[in-house]
């Protein structure tokens, strides 16, 4: 199984407000505009905003929502021992968007923020 990146489609609403757009989900969209290989090494999916979001709550729980997340694939191990890892049941999955871009970073073979 791949790894499963999941994001927030732009232009929701809150109400009578919007549209937005997830700021988090944007700095891991740029990532995959740099490097679109990363699309075919990954399984992107975007979920509308609105919770429950269950697209997530099936993979993770209902306490685990947030998004951008990265539900990491059967047998996939960081090669960044610095990326943290959260584990629900036996899924584990990565929902800071720094700690997802770095992962993406440093399994996929791209380049690596500055700092």
């Amino acid at each position: 199984m791949k790894d499963k990146l999941i994001m927030l489609r732009p232009g929701f609403f809150s109400g009578s407000e919007g549209p937005f757009y997830c700021g988090d989900s944007v700095a891991v969209e740029g990532l995959l505009g740099f490097f679109p290989q990363l699309r075919n090494e990954v399984e992107v999916e975007y979920i509308d905003a609105p919770r429950p979001r269950m697209a997530i709550v099936e993979l993770i729980g209902e306490a685990n929502q947030s998004a951008p997340v990265l539900v990491l694939g059967a047998g996939r191990a960081p090669v960044d021992d610095g990326v943290e890892i959260h584990v629900h049941g036996q899924t584990r999955f990565i929902d800071s968007p720094d700690h997802i871009r770095r992962y993406l970073s440093s399994q996929y073979g791209v380049a690596h923020p500055a700092s």
